[in-house]
């Protein structure tokens, strides 16, 4: 690459750079940024109980906000959930059995700031995952219960995201 191409290329990353701080960008994880400001500080509930959900799926999702958000376990913010998720036979073969299965799940949640209540930020998110169910009945089980998990650290990623990117916290009223 030539030096007037450098030159050129510098410019213009630099420009870009300028550009995005002078439109008011925050990187979410620096100081002041909405992570920044959320991590450790969020009491997560656990989900409210959905007759069609098991415990384990409770967990994961808790686990997954907790690795993400931090443990606060007297923070500033409390998180609440309610978490649907529904299994549905998606390959089935000519005598009629279901050799694949798919996951789908709901996750309800609203942060809230505990000190007046005020709700912050609140959605809805949902995705799937399947498992096969070809193998022994032991392999069955660990997919199943393995298509869960992923499902609910798929779900914590999409409340996470969606916390740190439309959540406008007021530093100033904590």
């Amino acid at each position: 690459m030539s030096w007037l191409k450098r030159r050129i290329v510098s410019i213009a990353s630099l420009a870009l750079f300028v550009g995005a701080s002078a439109c008011g960008f925050t990187p979410v994880h620096a100081p002041g940024g909405t992570g920044a400001l959320l991590h450790d500080q969020v009491l997560i509930q656990a989900p409210e109980e959905v007759p069609s959900n098991s415990d384990a799926a409770a967990y994961f999702l808790v686990r997954a906000l907790e690795d993400d958000l931090g443990r606060g376990s007297s923070g500033t913010y409390a998180l609440d959930l309610r978490v649907n998720q529904a299994v549905e036979g998606q390959a089935i073969t000519a005598d009629n059995e279901i050799t694949r299965y798919s996951v789908q799940g709901t996750a309800n949640y609203t942060l809230r700031r505990q000190s007046d209540g005020a709700v912050m930020a609140s959605g809805t998110v949902n995705n799937f995952t399947g498992y096969s169910a070809t193998g022994s009945t032991i392999d069955t089980l660990a997919s199943e219960r393995d298509a869960e998990e992923r499902l609910m650290e798929i779900l914590a990623d999409q409340i996470v995201t969606r916390l740190y990117t439309t959540t406008n916290l007021d530093a100033g009223s904590e």
